[in-house]
């Protein structure tokens, strides 16, 4: 008799053991798994997702003066970006522009984060709803002034860190 009542609480105590242990593991391994999910889908993501500057040019004609093309007031430069990869790229306005003449280049803030100080830029979507595979986006930088002749280089990142350079004279 003696040795039923060891043996059912050594089963009892493996038991309890076995539950707190359980309980003490299986959380770290839900979030581990969690973790290597997420990395595995946001490196999907970037592979999936791809852009390519195409063209950029500002209003200057040929004797490089200034054109004010759209009437709006301000020297705009246009810049042209193709969505080359397989996924929509939600949030253009997220990116990053980088913008100047070689050896100074600076981010330009979108419209949105500038509070009205120029230069800022807008975009539109040209041909889709969105920013979906194929599709392109027409970026335009506005400026106060019009730019110096000169080469430019231009550079936009997307939220998830893949990028595109452009370099144009003016």
């Amino acid at each position: 008799m003696d040795k039923q009542i060891v043996t059912t609480l050594l089963i009892m105590a493996a038991v309890v053991t076995f539950a707190m242990a359980f309980q003490a593991i299986y959380p770290a391994v839900m979030r581990s798994s969690d973790a290597m999910v997420s990395a595995g889908r946001s490196a999907s993501d970037r592979l999936k997702t791809d852009v390519q500057v195409i063209h950029a040019g500002g209003e200057l004609d040929a004797d490089g003066l200034w054109q004010d093309v759209n009437g709006d007031g301000d020297f705009d430069l246009v810049i042209w970006i193709k969505n080359v990869g397989s996924l929509s790229i939600a949030a253009p306005e997220a990116g990053d522009l980088f913008l100047g003449p070689e050896g100074n280049v600076r981010r330009v803030p979108h419209a949105t984060q500038a509070g009205g100080d120029l230069p800022h830029w807008t975009y539109t979507v040209e041909g889709a709803e969105r920013w979906d595979p194929s599709a392109t986006l027409m970026i335009t930088v506005h400026y106060g002034q019009t730019l110096s002749r000169g080469r430019y280089s231009v550079k936009y990142v997307t939220t998830n860190g893949l990028s595109s350079e452009y370099s144009l004279g003016m």
